[in-house]
């Protein structure tokens, strides 16, 4: 078939099985655009910020496991997708961004909306490509969500240039994807797993460590196998939350600087520890010296570059978490339970997450328990980033992989609504709960607009404190309350701004009022729901290990 590259872009997208792109267009992007018109088989979600693209495009990814598709025009459009592409490389999420750009003969020239957005994304991507050759285009499609979903996942960004989309190809579509310099299946080495069996059988104190490889592989159902065959009590980092289900007698919540006290204690004691597709980022580790320090390594992870890169590993397995899994789960010996399990129970019951019920003071812990209790689990939950995001970690309990959203690595205000409007649109018979910051919430509210455009019936949950809280929390601990550049007290009525853009809203102030208004949003499904839980304003998140500390410095609540 003859068609322009625009139209083999495109149909390049459906042949890999894309029905959905977040994006905007613009003068580059428009023969692009015009390919999309009238098509069935595929369709662009305008959004109102290209950044809000990219995160639609990450939450999408996160809920689906498929690859979420971004696009926007060149020059500032392009430049507007770098902090949702940074979020997803940091997080390892499979995402596809198309950037039009002027045509090749303007490259380099200084020409109007030019940027070389291939050089400024290298370091924030896992491949990029600018198209020479329209004739390449559908190679360079296959070859981009592959490389995007395979081995660790991660952004893929393609740039064409006006040009490239307006000139006459051939069009082949292309199945079969062989890169000569990326090879992502690796063997797995038995004898490691081997190895790594007789440290399990050898250990008194193990621990297993569960990151965000393990959503990404598939391989809950292989760790909580492994976890109950031994009976070693499994935390999870931000992005792992969900690989066991935190409602298991075996899970130990999240770990770190904000992870709950018996999980620090655990991994602070243990004699081996068992990394499963985690990196050992500095706020898990705090002070890498006192970080484990008794503790054997065992760190199962596909991508060599992170076996020793922070903690030394006394076996490394590199590969896939789930066959990995699989195969230690046939190797290892049962265990029964053992004292050092019922020494992780007694620093559970001494340091327990408590909501203390307070009906003058609306605590944004409290709000959150009382959300797990309404759902138990059972909705899709995004989080911006801030001080709600540690209570939301903390406070409820996630049951299934893909159901927690959430920006680890980056810490990314702003990620929450778009991520969440990707999420409905990849999962549309799911209930999402998007719990946001008032701070992160207005970084990208415009994403409203498309939310009530299509009808999605997304609950955002605002926890309001006219504060910066995390910044605030920072600088009442460690700068003598000295408040700065933090308070942002002027802010609209979020229930205005709801009915504004043609969403609900309602606003919560006291404990008595969250079940009603929770239980309203639950019945809306034909729009969002915002709820504007007014709450204490200095609130703070415990517990909390200092940047850059060790548990001998957890402050379990606060100072006096």
């Amino acid at each position: 078939m003859k068609m322009n590259g625009a139209n083999a872009l495109v149909q390049s997208l459906v042949d890999h099985g894309v029905e959905i792109i977040f994006g905007i267009p613009g003068g580059v992007m428009i023969p692009i655009y015009d390919a999309l018109y009238d098509r069935k088989d595929i369709r662009n979600m305008l959004m109102r910020h290209e950044q809000g693209a990219a995160h639609a495009a990450d939450g999408y990814a996160r809920a689906t496991g498929k690859v979420g598709v971004c696009f926007a025009t060149s020059g500032p459009g392009a430049t507007n997708l770098v902090t949702g592409l940074a979020t997803a490389q940091m997080d390892s999420i499979p995402v596809l961004a198309v950037t039009g750009q002027c045509r090749t003969t303007a490259i380099g020239k200084d020409s109007f909306q030019e940027a070389d957005i291939t050089g400024i994304t290298m370091p924030i991507t896992k491949h990029n490509y600018l198209v020479k050759d329209a004739a390449q285009i559908p190679r360079i499609v296959a070859e981009a969500l592959y490389i995007a979903r395979t081995g660790r996942p991660g952004p893929v960004l393609i740039d064409v240039p006006m040009d490239m989309s307006l000139a006459e190809i051939e069009y082949e579509p292309v199945k079969d994807v062989k890169i000569r310099s990326y090879s992502p299946e690796r063997e797995i080495d038995d004898s490691a797993i081997d190895a790594a069996a007789q440290l399990i059988a050898d250990a008194e104190r193990p621990v297993l460590y569960a990151g965000g490889g393990v959503i990404a592989s598939g391989a809950s159902d292989e760790l909580l196998a492994l976890s109950e065959k031994t009976h070693i009590l499994v935390t999870t980092t931000l992005l792992g939350k969900g690989a066991i289900p935190e409602t298991h007698p075996h899970s130990l919540g999240m770990l770190g600087m904000h992870g709950t006290a018996y999980a620090n204690h655990a991994v602070h004691n243990c004699d081996l520890l068992i990394a499963v597709g985690a990196r050992f980022d500095d706020r898990v580790t705090g002070k890498l010296a006192a970080f484990a320090r008794k503790a054997r390594v065992i760190h199962i992870d596909i991508d060599p570059a992170e076996i020793g890169k922070t903690v030394p590993a006394d076996v490394a397995i590199i590969g896939d978490c789930k066959e990995i899994l699989r195969r230690l789960v046939s190797k290892v010996q049962p265990r029964s339970e053992t004292d050092w399990n019922k020494q992780i129970m007694k620093w559970r019951n001494e340091f327990p997450l408590v909501c203390p019920m307070d009906e003058e003071r609306l605590l944004p812990q409290c709000v959150i328990a009382k959300i797990w209790e309404m759902t138990r689990g059972d909705v899709i939950l995004v989080t911006d980033v801030g001080q709600h995001q540690m209570f939301t970690a903390l406070h409820y309990k996630v049951t299934k992989p893909r159901r927690f959203l959430s920006s680890g690595g980056l810490g990314t205000m702003g990620y929450g609504l778009p991520a969440a409007i990707g999420a409905q649109v990849g999962c549309p018979n799911e209930t999402v709960v998007a719990i946001c910051g008032d701070g992160g919430f207005q970084m990208t509210v415009q994403e409203l607009a498309p939310a009530v455009e299509h009808k999605l019936p997304i609950k955002i949950c605002l926890m309001n404190n006219k504060y910066l809280g995390m910044v605030r929390q920072w600088q009442e601990l460690f700068w003598n309350n000295r408040y700065s550049g933090v308070d942002i007290s002027v802010q609209p009525d979020f229930v205005k701004l709801a009915e504004a853009y043609g969403a609900v809203g309602l606003r919560v102030t006291k404990m008595s009022e969250i079940e009603p208004a929770f239980g309203k949003a639950l019945e809306v499904n034909d729009r969002p729901t915002i709820i504007d839980f007014v709450i204490h304003r200095e609130e703070n998140v415990f517990p909390m290990i200092p940047a850059g500390q060790s548990i001998e410095e957890m402050m379990v609540n606060r100072p006096k």
